[in-house]
């Protein structure tokens, strides 16, 4: 193997990894020289991939104060209201899998003393927070970041508008759907906010979160006998409602039979958050739940109904339903169902048990081919190049770590997910991985995700050398329009860089070759020259991955 592999060297010449071929390189984590990736990547790296978990190198509390440097960085260079338009995109689109990177960016932007960054960042708040959890986890990243200094008046007027711009029925769900979430409870944020309703539907929900159900029922009782215009008469038509709904939340607290649970989930549309928990081992429940159950609820519950034999048999009627939905494009795309997200619903059913607890479950073939249909649906607009690709996969041993935190998908897993969406929309590619060698990787267009990663696990692991897959294509003579290295960029092994890698085989193929790095991980470093127009620096898990690189490979970015 060392012979091949210095027969490969021999065909580029360079500066070593371990020394700095230009002025502007830094030193990374594995004591490779690299370039710093620029604020504006380093925050899209950021919100789509976290520093949870950190890396191989470097720890998580090092990673996460460093993105903070990066977003301080970009408001004190006047790019603030840039931040948070970034942070608003991120969001709406669903390009990331976790909203806690993004909140945390959002709060330092609210409270930081720039005026025009803090007007821009409590003006998308509806749009980023979205859920009460989002909230509750927006004003404790901003209590923290203040360290207790007290609610402004932009900071209180921003959460007024968050409660008061919901219709009463969103606002009934959302307050009885997520009651409390890090130690805050909604009742703490009105007393906090002040918040006075000018609407009646409105102010009957606040009603019920300070005084409860009676005092609510008792204050907002429709007056049949009083004139009403047709606004009025709207108004109190919505009101009758959100108690009526607030009644069904209750009644279901306290019943004791399943049917009648049964009863107020089909007739209210109430869900799995409003049934005790003594009935949440019911088939009968659950098949109610499962009917207006919404998709991200449905993906995180698959094991559990699995478990009570509600998606067990085959030809039934709730495994159709659910293969369905999954395998619905526009439904992914509604509920903005994020690649990560079902790449890990997938390992974890197949997996037949949860990461905590003792729950269990036989994996059903339909609903696992189903999983790895919406994964490559998830993602957006995935269009053919056509033209010659050259997938590498970093299979180091600084891959082999966990992103988002979980515990069952590691950087290298993900990364040959990731390839595996060009596999499927590009007819010409080779797929390669490499660690200080060469290894082919045996995929192809046909395959299922399982498999994909089952063969990615019989790879040995070893130290990092990103010029590698320039250097085979040159070797080997491959015509490569397009080199993609799924990394981490903690690369540091190799008597050659990888830009003068690609450099020289540029020259040599006589070919205009493109290399775009995909960073797995939320480290502040890449390959890529970013003086070179033809690299593409990108994170790794951004569901708009493949239009981005559709787009640079195109010439139009």
């Amino acid at each position: 193997m060392a012979g091949v592999l210095n027969s490969i060297l021999s065909y580029v010449v360079g500066t070593p990894q371990s020394e700095p071929m230009r002025e502007d390189q830094v030193i990374n984590n594995a004591g490779g020289y690299v370039w710093e990736v620029s604020d504006i990547n380093r925050l899209r790296r950021f919100m789509c991939l976290g520093s949870e978990g950190g890396t191989y190198y470097v720890g998580e509390k090092e990673l996460g104060l460093e993105n903070a440097q990066c977003i301080r960085r970009m408001i004190m260079n006047g790019e603030g209201e840039k931040v948070v338009n970034e942070i608003k995109t991120f969001s709406v689109e669903g390009r990331t899998a976790k909203q806690n990177p993004i909140l945390f960016a959002l709060a330092i932007c609210a409270r930081d003393k720039d005026l025009k960054t803090k007007q821009a960042a409590y003006k998308v708040l509806d749009d980023v927070c979205r859920i009460p959890t989002h909230l509750f986890a927006f004003l404790e990243l901003c209590e923290k970041l203040s360290r207790g200094t007290g609610w402004g008046r932009a900071h209180r007027r921003a959460v007024q508008d968050w409660y008061k711009r919901k219709s009463g029925k969103q606002l009934a769900l959302a307050v009885t759907k997520y009651r409390q979430r890090n130690g805050w409870t909604h009742r703490d944020v009105l007393r906090l906010a002040h918040i006075k309703a000018t609407k009646k539907p409105t102010a009957a929900v606040l009603k019920y979160i300070i005084k409860g159900l009676k005092v609510a029922r008792e204050d907002f009782a429709i007056d049949e006998e009083a004139d009403m215009d047709t606004e009025n008469e709207k108004e109190e038509k919505e009101t009758a409602q959100v108690l009526e709904f607030l009644t069904a939340v209750e009644e279901a607290k306290e019943a004791h039979e399943e049917e009648k649970v049964v009863q107020l989930i089909e007739k209210h549309r109430l869900v799995r958050e409003h049934v005790p928990t003594q009935f949440l081992s019911s088939k009968l429940i659950w098949q109610a739940l499962l009917r207006e159950m919404p998709m991200t609820a449905m993906i995180r519950n698959l094991g559990k109904m699995t478990s009570i034999e509600l998606l067990s048999d085959e030809l039934s009627d709730e495994v159709s339903m659910v293969c369905e939905q999954l395998q619905c494009e526009e439904s992914l795309k509604k509920a903005r169902i994020h690649p990560f997200n079902v790449l890990l619903a997938l390992k974890t059913y197949q997996s037949g048990h949860g990461d905590k607890g003792k729950l269990n479950w036989q994996p059903n073939k339909l609903i696992m081919n189903a999983l790895d249909d919406a994964f490559y649906a998830s993602f957006k607009n995935v269009e053919p190049t056509d033209k010659r690709f050259m997938l590498a996969l970093d299979v180091s041993g600084s891959m082999s770590c966990n992103i988002h935190g979980a515990s069952n998908v590691s950087a290298y897993c993900a990364s040959a997910a990731m390839s595996m969406v060009t596999v499927r929309t590009e007819k010409n590619s080779h797929t390669v991985a490499f660690s200080h060698t060469m290894v082919p990787l045996k995929i192809n267009a046909s395959m299922k995700l399982t498999e994909v990663i089952n063969e990615m696990k019989r790879i040995p692991m070893g130290a990092t050398n990103c010029s590698l897959p320039m250097i085979h294509a040159l070797k080997n003579n491959i015509p490569i329009d397009v080199f993609i290295v799924y990394t981490d960029c903690e690369t540091w092994c190799g008597n050659v860089q990888p830009v003068e890698a690609l450099r020289q085989y540029r020259e040599k193929m006589n070919i205009d070759a493109k290399l775009i790095v995909c960073g797995m991980t939320s480290t502040g470093f890449t390959i890529a020259d970013p003086d070179d127009t033809g690299m593409l620096d990108i994170a790794g898990f951004d569901s708009a991955a493949p239009e981005v690189i559709r787009n640079f490979i195109m010439g139009f970015i």
